[in-house]
């Protein structure tokens, strides 16, 4: 509901509750307040306080409710242009106390002077902001009472324009973000108190004009606090040399002091040798004194398992990240299984991306996949999981006469009742190899180390009217994942063979590349699977990735009838590579996808005709959209007709096929036609093999770049780096 829309239905409840309303309606207003505030949470500021608020005086009194204004966040109102968030801060500013634009890469550099009104201010975030380091000094010179501040440090940043008044509202700050887009220290040289530093490390190795990056010049920049007081370190790399170098320097102050009261250490380095760093075992040891450890998250060579026993030992951690650490794999089960933490029932988050990382033609023992066995132990154990990341991993359930009590590996997921959000390799949807082909080979591992052609296996339709035995033994163990784990609200399949064009984290990503189709479980994985998806009713969020056993997409029609509350879509390399012949079935899927905001299609030879952008518009609520494709085509008239229709959508980012000069053509257009109506409207046409691609993503904002444009797994990642 918008504005406007929002205004008309309490304007009319006012008009009913003054005495115009019929015998048999009942008045809006005439609800509680407790539930008007309910219902008025849901409504943009924006809309609160310029519309909404004019209606009455009841409806005015409960829009500027403390409940309503003291935290406030403007991070998806797209449709706000700078006018309306000007006057939105004038009539908020004595009530606020935590504001967020994160994000908000829309809005003017001279918008943002207004936030120096909000004095009672204690929670920024300008993320993503235009905001320069005199701007910047301005507000922190009027915000004396701010606690908590997250911010950019970009290539303009200099620390010798902060006033004296800046810095020492600095140095009572006690949390910082600093996403750093240029090699700095950024502020935290004037945060001695900092309680909680979070760092995200966005630099890239060469300039624009393709210059090499070096951080030498941080060399007596200024000294970096030892962080007396610091709780929780985060920081999380993109790809880079420069980026790694930064951390170490960040880090160089850990190896004089560990600071006493640190409970959280999460750090993330994308890669398969992130540089070592000398200082892991003594923080190591100081983690595992003193049992306070709430978060840890350590690069491959950072960690031993001797190392990773004395930090975890006698702790209890809420978080744990093991991603890409197969040295580590042993003893990660030791400590959660057999006595390794104090109490594993607080453990809420679990990455285990990777961690037996073996490829398909290796992966021949029961050594080397994830056991059913180990995962029931883990949901009984670890009860309260929300969260759990088993990417780049292989199970294998075998239909064999002798294991007919094996318990399948989703059976075992189905315990953990209060899972939230999960992402498993596709081979651990499948029941097991098709009898059928039992017959040509023993095992599918047999099958590599010949040079005979096996029987395709696993690609049956799903046919929604007929109820076939095979389809329904072949799913059976994902049946009693979606009946028991009835919460889950975010799921991610992805084959072991995937690799997306666009990947936020390259490196780590190719590092763990097979061949496409590789793994006869996971081609197993079909139609059949993915409408056994349909038993999932509070599904929101659906990734799935490199799956060459879908071929008519029919799972898709029938899921997207089921999952009535689906709003983010993500699809890549479904079915075959050469040929897209799910394109009739997914256009049926969004013509019910009706509550769907967010959809990024990955598929070669992608055609974006008119049918598909027509399917497209029965999405009303559609906001952002991200079209991938090696040799895909798309109708410029279609898609200026979608952008019509879809009246929501702020994000159109196309990397497709296509002349350079059709995509900027097409570009240009759309954003002189749509601008003006929606000021966050981010519009991107580019040939997806031009050699300019990469400075191109490079000037896309950030935040898009991390939640949509390019891939990467969302599930039981570290905590979303937000000074609050």
């Amino acid at each position: 509901m918008d504005g406007h829309s929002a205004q008309c239905v309490f304007t009319q409840g006012a008009c009913e509750e003054e005495g115009e309303q019929s015998a048999d309606s009942v008045g809006l207003l005439i609800l509680s307040d407790e539930i008007l505030l309910c219902i008025l949470y849901h409504l943009p500021v924006c809309d609160l306080l310029l519309n909404v608020a004019n209606v009455c005086h009841k409806l005015r009194t409960l829009c500027y409710d403390k409940t309503l204004l003291s935290q406030v966040c403007f991070s998806d109102h797209y449709l706000a242009n700078d006018m309306m968030v000007v006057r939105t801060i004038e009539k908020l500013s004595s009530h606020v106390q935590s504001l967020s634009l994160n994000g908000c890469y829309w809005l003017s550099g001279s918008t943002l002077k207004h936030l120096s009104r909000c004095r009672e201010v204690t929670q920024l975030d300008v993320t993503g902001c235009r905001l320069t380091t005199v701007r910047l000094s301005h507000l922190l010179s009027s915000l004396s009472h701010l606690r908590c501040l997250a911010f950019d440090v970009t290539s303009t940043f200099s620390s010798s324009q902060l006033s004296s008044e800046a810095v020492d509202t600095l140095s009572r700050l006690s949390e910082l973000r600093q996403s750093l887009l240029t090699p700095s220290y950024g502020v935290v040289p004037y945060c001695a108190k900092l309680r909680k530093l979070m760092l995200q490390f966005d630099i890239s190795d060469v300039t624009r004009e393709g210059v090499g990056v070096s951080c030498q010049l941080m060399v007596g920049q200024s000294s970096v606090p030892h962080y007396q007081q610091l709780e929780e370190f985060t920081a999380r790399l993109a790809p880079g040399e420069v980026n790694q170098t930064l951390l170490l320097l960040y880090l160089a102050v850990f190896s004089v002091h560990i600071p006493g009261h640190l409970r959280v250490f999460l750090v993330s380095i994308p890669g398969p040798n992130p540089a070592h760093w000398p200082s892991a075992r003594t923080l190591a040891q100081s983690l595992g004194q003193r049992g306070d450890l709430e978060a840890l998250q350590l690069p491959r060579t950072w960690l031993d398992p001797p190392s990773l026993k004395l930090a975890l030992g006698g702790n209890s951690p809420r978080h744990l990240s093991f991603s890409r650490c197969p040295a580590l794999w042993p003893q990660v089960f030791q400590s959660l299984l057999e006595g390794g933490i104090s109490d594993p029932t607080q453990l809420c988050s679990l990455n285990l991306s990777g961690i037996n990382h073996v490829l398909y033609s290796d992966c021949r023992n029961i050594d080397d996949q994830l056991l059913a066995s180990t995962l029931s132990r883990l949901a009984i154990g670890c009860s309260n999981l929300k969260h759990l990341n088993l990417m780049h991993t292989h199970y294998h359930h075998e239909k064999m006469p002798s294991l007919n009590n094996e318990t399948h590996l989703c059976s075992s997921l189905a315990n953990l009742r209060k899972l939230c959000s999960l992402t498993l390799p596709a081979c651990a949807l499948s029941d097991g190899v098709n009898s059928n082909n039992s017959s040509n080979t023993t095992s599918p591992s047999s099958c590599l180390l010949g040079l005979k052609k096996c029987a395709r296996v696993g690609l049956q339709n799903y046919k929604p009217d007929t109820g076939q035995s095979s389809s329904v033994d072949s799913t059976s163990g994902l049946a009693q994942l979606t009946t028991g784990c009835v919460t889950l609200e975010t799921l991610e399949v992805i084959g072991p063979g995937f690799v997306s064009v666009l990947p936020r984290l390259e490196p780590c990503t190719r590092s763990s590349v097979e061949p496409r189709g590789m793994c006869a479980w996971a081609r197993g994985v079909g139609d059949a699977h993915i409408a056994a998806l349909e038993g999932l009713k509070r599904l929101r969020c659906l990734t799935l990735a490199g799956l060459p056993g879908i071929l008519k997409g029919t799972g898709l029609v029938h899921m997207a009838k089921h999952c009535k509350n689906l709003k983010v879509l993500s699809l890549a390399n479904i079915g075959a590579v050469k040929t897209m012949n799910y394109a009739p079935a997914l256009q049926e899927t969004l013509r019910n996808c009706t509550q769907l905001e967010e959809l990024r299609l990955e598929q070669p030879y992608l055609s974006a005709n008119s049918a598909f952008f027509e399917a497209l518009s029965c999405c009303p609520l559609l906001r952002r959209l991200c079209l991938i494709s090696r040799s895909g085509t798309f109708d410029p008239t279609a898609t200026e007709t979608f952008m019509e229709r879809c009246r929501l959508v702020v994000m159109c980012h196309l990397f497709m096929g296509g002349t350079l000069v059709a995509c900027r053509t097409l570009q240009k257009t759309l954003i002189e036609r749509f601008s003006a109506e929606r000021p966050a409207l981010s519009v991107v046409i580019y040939p997806l093999h031009h050699e300019d691609l990469p400075s191109v993503i490079r000037d896309i904002p950030l935040t898009l770049l991390d939640t949509v444009t390019l891939f990467q797994s969302h599930v039981a990642q570290p905590p979303h780096l937000s000074p609050y």
